[in-house]
């Protein structure tokens, strides 16, 4: 859905490195008025992780390469400038004060978008990247007597002091 999104607003937006010009179009789709109606903005916001995405962050680095790379900064002017005016947009109308941040899938579409994929395939790479933990919800919520969970993680390992290389035997 963000790269149906996107394209709607390349349509409408007129200047991607004008931040107003941006904010307002979001606005008009958080309000019902423009793309699907939905009062949407599709790659913003994660169940988890209200403050910030830790994947996006690692991911928005390489993306932001790829895009100088392949000549494609404007573009990446209109995914940086959605990223300043959604969280404060989405906060004010929807009263939403926890944060709301980009998810890695914000950007996922753009890369294959550079690097040739088609489009038809976005879906079936969204969900191969995801079959193993999906696989390890529904085992866990069978286990669970069908209470949906999301699986919890608790490292085993025992935290060792770090030695230099030169000092390990």
């Amino acid at each position: 859905m963000v790269m149906h999104m996107m394209k709607d607003i390349k349509e409408h937006v007129c200047d991607f490195e004008d931040e107003e010009e941006v904010a307002a179009y979001l606005s008009r789709i958080l309000d019902g008025e423009a793309f699907d109606r939905q009062g949407l903005i599709y790659g913003m916001g994660h169940a988890v992780y209200s403050l910030s995405d830790p994947r996006e962050e690692i991911f928005k680095g390489y993306v932001e390469r790829l895009a100088a790379e392949k000549g494609m900064k404007k573009e990446m002017a209109l995914y940086n400038n959605i990223e300043k005016a959604a969280p404060r947009l989405i906060a004010d109308k929807r009263r939403i004060y926890k944060g709301v941040s980009p998810n890695v899938d914000f950007y996922s579409g753009f890369v294959y978008q550079m690097l040739g994929i088609p489009e038809e395939l976005y879906t079936p790479l969204f969900a191969v990247a995801r079959i193993s933990g999906w696989s390890a919800h529904r085992i866990k919520e069978l286990v669970s007597a069908n209470k949906i969970i999301r699986p919890a993680y608790k490292s085993l390992t025992v935290e060792k002091a770090y030695t230099p290389r030169e000092d390990r035997t």
